[in-house]
């Protein structure tokens, strides 16, 4: 019987050892993204100086490449929204939106979620600012508009769920 045991124990040490070590685990394959800078581009171009061009974008992880963007008061906003991902805009789709001072981007972004058939943005909402059409995987999408008055605004990509991750904040100096 103690021989038994000692058998069974050194049976189980060794399916131990074997399982355990020496194995080359496989490379899972996994998404890569392009790099992006912590600040959005904010370049003036030379043709008008008054313009604030701003290049942001956006990831399937549900990320934007920044939470902050700066611009001048009366600028006008020139504003791109790049989605470097690769999921479809009905998986992964992704916005700008700019809200007005006050509104509460949570009640927002609640009423925002249900709104499919208008591209999950509020109908007939008079909190918004300005905002891009909802695109997916390699699309762009560009929007002007002026830089209102001076404060911080707040911005989000109002796609369901979206918000916890993907906002920030539009200061105007």
């Amino acid at each position: 019987m103690k021989l038994i045991r000692i058998q069974l124990l050194v049976l189980f040490s060794a399916v131990l050892m074997f399982n355990c070590g020496g194995k080359e685990e496989k490379k899972k394959e996994v998404f890569s993204y392009e790099k992006t800078n912590s600040q959005a581009e904010n370049v003036s171009n030379s043709d008008d100086a008054n313009v604030a061009n701003v290049v942001i974008t956006g990831n399937d992880l549900m990320q934007f490449s920044t939470k902050e963007i700066k611009v001048k008061t009366g600028q006008k906003v020139r504003l791109t929204l790049r989605h470097v991902g690769k999921l479809d805009a009905n998986i992964m789709g992704h916005n700008f939106v700019l809200l007005k001072n006050g509104v509460d981007l949570v009640t927002f972004a609640t009423a925002a979620a249900i709104e499919r058939d208008n591209k999950y943005l509020p109908k007939d909402s008079q909190d918004i600012i300005a905002h891009t059409d909802l695109i997916g995987g390699g699309q762009v999408t560009t929007i002007e508009f002026d830089a209102p008055e001076p404060g911080t605004y707040e911005f989000l990509c109002s796609f369901p769920g979206h918000y916890a991750m993907m906002r920030g904040n539009f200061i105007v100096e």
